[in-house]
C-alpha cells in the first residue's frame, strides 16, 4: 500500500471546498451570533454597572434625606424645649409679677385702713378731750377728782 498522491489532492480538494461551504454558510452565522452574544452580554454588563451606580446613587440620597429628617426632628425637638422653657419661665415670672402687684396692693390697703383708723381715732379722742375740758370746766372739781375724770374717760377711749 503506497502512498497516493491523487487521494491527498482530492481530500485536499474536499476539505477546500468543505471549509468554503463551512464558511460561507456556517461560521459567518456562527460568528455573527457569538458577536451578537458578546454585545449582548457586554450591554448587560454595562446595564448592570449603571444600575449598581445608579442603585449607590439613590442609597447615597436615601441617607442624606434620612440625615437632614433627623436633624430636622432634632430641631423641632429643641425648638419645642426651648418653647416651652420661655412658656414656663414666662408664666413664673408672670406669677412673680401678679404675686408682687398683689402684696402691694395689701400694702396699699393696710395703710390706708390704719390711716383712717387713726383719724377716726384722732376724731373720737378730740371729741373726748373736749367733753372733759368742757366737764372739767363746768365742775370746778379739786384735783383728785379731775384725775378720776380723766380715768373714767381713758378707759372708755380704751374700750372703743
Amino acid at each position: 500500500m503506497g502512498w497516493h498522491w491523487e487521494s491527498t489532492v482530492i481530500a485536499m480538494v474536499a476539505f477546500g471546498i468543505l471549509y468554503w461551504l463551512l464558511s460561507k454558510y456556517a461560521f459567518g452565522p456562527l460568528f455573527n451570533i457569538m458577536e451578537q452574544r458578546r454585545q449582548l452580554v457586554l450591554e448587560q454588563m454595562n446595564t448592570a454597572e449603571s444600575s449598581r451606580k445608579q442603585a449607590e446613587a439613590n442609597m447615597a440620597e436615601q441617607k442624606a434625606a434620612l440625615d437632614q429628617a433627623r436633624k430636622d426632628a432634632y430641631d423641632i425637638i429643641e425648638q419645642a424645649r426651648t418653647t416651652s422653657t420661655k412658656q414656663a419661665d414666662d408664666i413664673v415670672q408672670t406669677a412673680k409679677t401678679e404675686a408682687t402687684r398683689l402684696k402691694d396692693d395689701a400694702l396699699k390697703d393696710i395703710e390706708s385702713e390704719k390711716n383712717k383708723a387713726i383719724a377716726a381715732l384722732r376724731t373720737e379722742v378730740g371729741g373726748i378731750s373736749v367733753k372733759i375740758a368742757s366737764k372739767i370746766i363746768e365742775k370746778q372739781i379739786d384735783e383728785k377728782s379731775q384725775e378720776l375724770l380723766v380715768n373714767q374717760y381713758l378707759k372708755e377711749v380704751g374700750s372703743k
